[in-house]
């Protein structure tokens, strides 16, 4: 399959998953997918090998190894409310850095965070923020750095 046809897929996906919520008030599961699909495109990543476990795309930093990097996505439906948390980050698994993709109600990118590895584990030993290898948004977001706006584009630095 093509990346133009996957990209014509995710595009259905964010329209029918904003659709659905709107109609019946519940979320399809279907964020995570479309977050690695938009940090792989607007981040100039790699995806995973097929089979790849704790990682869901590759960055190249100029070494001989490619960064393995984890997707965490999170749909913000009201910005006003606070609390929002990420997906569990498996720190027994291969991962080098985590991006974090912020989606709206219409499920399209408005922010795009990373936080190194052991920045993460630093915070998740910390016992209020530790529940299960998760961390609120906002944590996140105060100890990762700004790749990507809507309103800007990519960050540099």
């Amino acid at each position: 399959m093509s990346l133009y046809a996957v990209d014509k897929l995710i595009a259905e996906a964010r329209r029918l998953a904003a659709d659905y919520r709107r109609a019946t008030g519940k979320t399809l599961p279907i964020s995570q997918e479309i977050a690695i699909s938009d940090a792989i495109r607007l981040l100039g990543l790699s995806p995973a090998p097929a089979g790849a476990v704790g990682y869901d795309a590759l960055r190249d930093d100029g070494g001989r190894q490619p960064l393995h990097v984890q997707v965490k996505g999170r749909v913000i439906f009201d910005t006003q409310k606070g609390g929002q948390r990420i997906g569990q980050l498996a720190l027994e698994r291969d991962w080098d850095l985590t991006v974090l993709v912020l989606l709206d109600d219409d499920y399209e990118p408005f922010e795009i965070y990373q936080a190194d590895r052991d920045v993460l584990e630093e915070a998740l030993h910390d016992k209020a923020e530790n529940r299960k290898g998760q961390l609120s948004v906002s944590k996140f977001q105060n100890i990762g750095r700004l790749l990507w706006t809507r309103a800007q584009g990519r960050h540099v630095g």
